[in-house]
Parts: C-alpha cells; structure tokens; sequence
C-alpha cells in the first residue's frame, strides 16, 4: 500500500490575495522563523550578526535585514524571518545560527509553523492598521524600520513597517482566520475599484 503524502497547507489558504485602488491583502506562507535568544554583548551575537549579514539590532522595536529580517523581540530575544520555508530550510539557518555561536550558551528555535504572515501594502494600509491597533502607527513614530508586538483587533501580532506604504503582520495559525476576517471586514471600504 502507498504511504499517504502529506500536503502542507498554510493557515489562510482559503484566503485569495484581495486587492483594490489604495490596499492589498495577501498571505505569505511557511516564512521560515527561527525565534534566537543570546547575550547581546556576548561573542555569539557579533558572531550570528556576521552570519545574518546585519548586527542584531539592540534597540527596542527595531529590525535589520540582509540574509533575512531580524527582528528585536526583548534584551535577548530575536525572531529571525527568512524566505518561504522549503524542506528543510529552517534546518539550514538553524544550523547557520548554531555554528556561528560556537561553544557561547545560546537558544535557537525553529517556530516557522507556529505563526503566518499577512502582507499588506499602499496607502490605506496604515489605516486600516489603525482601526484595530493601539500603537502610533503615523510614520514618524511606526516607519521602516519598526516592528513591535502588539494586539490587532484583540490578536496578539507581531507588525513589521516596511519601506512605501508596507506591513507585515505575523499571527499565531490559531489566529489567522479570525485576524483575515476582521481585516477584509474593516477593509471593505478601501476594496471598493
């Protein structure tokens, strides 16, 4: 008998990209997160920076970007996103991280399943954002750059504010479908061609 193959299927795969004039919605699926805990000033964080490409950032709400965003989680703590994960890819950074830190006492987790992504992007974004969502979200205060753990429409999110008008959203897969609904609900006027 042949053995049942597994499909893989991300949290809003019933969620079509939606797209009008000044927003579009769209998931990115199996983003490779490996969730890293160092000492900042120890040799392992200069070492993993160098293997990222980018020091791991110390200011509170920041990210860095080369190989993949990093992301300032806490003091210690970093969510390191990279591209969609493949077979075996956040084996691969996992190890990268591990290598680089040598024998120096560090945490690296591969979380990829436990949160997905929702991209949004153009110029209503950052007010649809605002209708769930207690941060200051005006660029000067949430521009590129930023990211912050956060509650959006009473989920628990992380919100990355990329360059021209874009966000990331990463929710836990328990969330996903609540969050999508509420955000295509809230969405609706800006949806409108």
């Amino acid at each position: 008998m042949a053995e049942p193959i597994a499909v893989r299927q991300s949290p809003l795969a019933h969620l079509e990209p939606v797209s009008g004039r000044d927003l579009c919605i769209a998931e990115m699926p199996f983003l490779t997160q490996v969730n890293l805990r160092v000492n900042p000033e120890g040799r392992a964080a200069a070492e993993i920076g160098l293997a990222l490409g980018v020091p791991l950032p110390t200011e509170p709400g920041t990210y860095a970007s080369a190989d993949a965003d990093v992301l300032w989680l806490g003091p210690d703590e970093w969510l390191v996103v990279g591209e969609a994960d493949e077979v075996g890819t956040a084996d691969e950074l996992e190890a990268r991280l591990r290598f680089a830190a040598g024998t120096e006492h560090v945490g690296v987790t591969d979380v990829s399943a436990q949160r997905t992504a929702l991209l949004m992007s153009g110029p209503r974004g950052r007010d649809l954002l605002s209708h769930g969502c207690a941060l200051d979200l005006h660029p000067r205060s949430f521009g590129p750059g930023r990211c912050a753990q956060t509650m959006l429409a009473r989920a628990q999110v992380l919100l990355v504010a990329h360059e021209g008008d874009e966000f990331t959203v990463l929710v836990r897969s328990s969330f996903a479908g609540y969050l999508a609904t509420w955000l295509l609900d809230a969405a609706a006027e800006y949806l409108v061609e």
